[in-house]
């Protein structure tokens, strides 16, 4: 029989922690002038985190006492996980869903690697409206570090419905190149390919400073570079799945990014499916298909901000209407008007969006 007494044994090294008894490592956390000191003991440090095992190898020590300076670290974040280090528990009520996250992420930067998991399925679990709401940031963040594998998961099961939230966004040329490809790899992106080929090309082109607005100003260096710039994301395009007409008109003027080998099979195919060739041919994604359900009749609906209002189209499960077209926005705000244009596939229509001068967006649906 074997007794598991580990709530007194976390009581114990979390008193150890408050007392600061015998403590040999000295740590300053933010900057200043809102900067704390904790002091810790190495042994438990090394032990507990990689991050400090590493850190505690490569520091001096200054009588004996080793001192490790964090000021990019939040005080609040650093308090939760160094007690977490040492006494095993992270009570997370009463915290906002937004210091949930960034918890997440320091946990992360000192490789905890158990409480990184738990916190990313509480916020799956919990918090997915949150998550959808703040999808773009989520996205980008959940691919910086391979530990975030149950966040990338979440994402690409949105993205794979609704790859415009991202392809679409303004920032889609900030997305990071692993990021990208995921998306890529995935089949049953619902995007036609060569909506998808447009894409990469525009993602590509934005890695390149100087490049002719021209394509017919392009130079073999031009082309060279942007071929080398998505070398990691060419092979994942599904060519032999693109209209011919297409393949035409948005392939061939880029061609020469591609194998010399592989756009001859291209135009082989084209000309003749039946064509043997030697380039890998990718299956084809499969495409969803979805019946219209019955037209809403006029409705509201409240977001906090215009951002969450986009994302959130299609992707919230608390929502009782599926995504929407918008056709136009009309910003209503202290009297002034703008226009603002967003485009969606969706069976739905958006009639006018006013915000109100709580900054509420009152969504009326058609």
């Amino acid at each position: 029989m074997t007794l598991k007494l580990f709530e007194q044994f976390s009581q114990d090294f979390t008193q150890l922690l408050e007392s600061e008894y015998d403590y040999n490592v000295v740590i300053e956390v933010g900057e200043r002038p809102n900067n704390q000191i904790f002091r810790g003991h190495s042994a438990i440090l090394y032990q507990r985190s990689l991050y400090f095992r590493q850190n505690l190898a490569n520091t001096p020590k200054e009588n004996n006492i080793i001192e490790i300076k964090l000021p990019h670290v939040s005080v609040k974040l650093f308090n939760i996980i160094i007690k977490y280090i040492y006494g095993g528990i992270v009570s997370l009520e009463n915290f906002e869903i937004s210091t949930i996250f960034d918890l997440l992420i320091v946990a992360n930067e000192f490789n905890l690697t158990e409480l990184t998991k738990l916190l990313q399925s509480h916020l799956i679990d919990n918090h997915a409206s949150w998550l959808r709401l703040n999808f773009y940031r989520i996205y980008q963040i959940s691919f910086l570090n391979e530990n975030f594998e149950y966040l990338q998961k979440f994402c690409n099961n949105i993205l794979v419905k609704h790859p415009r939230i991202i392809f679409n966004s303004d920032d889609f040329i900030n997305l990071h190149e692993n990021a990208l490809i995921e998306l890529l790899k995935n089949d049953d992106l619902q995007m036609e390919e060569s909506e998808i080929w447009d894409k990469v090309i525009l993602w590509g082109k934005a890695k390149i400073q100087n490049l002719p607005l021209n394509l017919n100003k392009w130079t073999d260096e031009n082309f060279m570079s942007l071929k080398t710039t998505l070398h990691h994301c060419l092979p994942y395009i599904r060519y032999f799945h693109i209209p011919n007409k297409e393949i035409m008109e948005k392939i061939k003027p880029y061609h020469n990014i591609l194998e010399e080998s592989l756009w001859e099979d291209i135009i082989s195919k084209s000309l003749n499916p039946e064509t043997p060739i030697n380039s890998l041919i990718l299956p084809p994604r499969k495409k969803e298909s979805t019946q219209l359900p019955p037209r809403e009749t006029t409705n509201q609906i409240k977001f906090e901000s215009f951002e969450s209002f986009i994302y959130s189209w299609g992707i919230n499960e608390n929502m009782k209407t599926p995504p929407l077209t918008i056709k136009s926005i009309r910003k209503l705000k202290n009297e002034e008007h703008k226009m603002v244009d967003y485009e969606q596939n969706s069976p739905y229509e958006v009639e006018t969006c006013y915000v109100d001068s709580r900054y509420t967006y009152n969504i009326l649906l058609s």
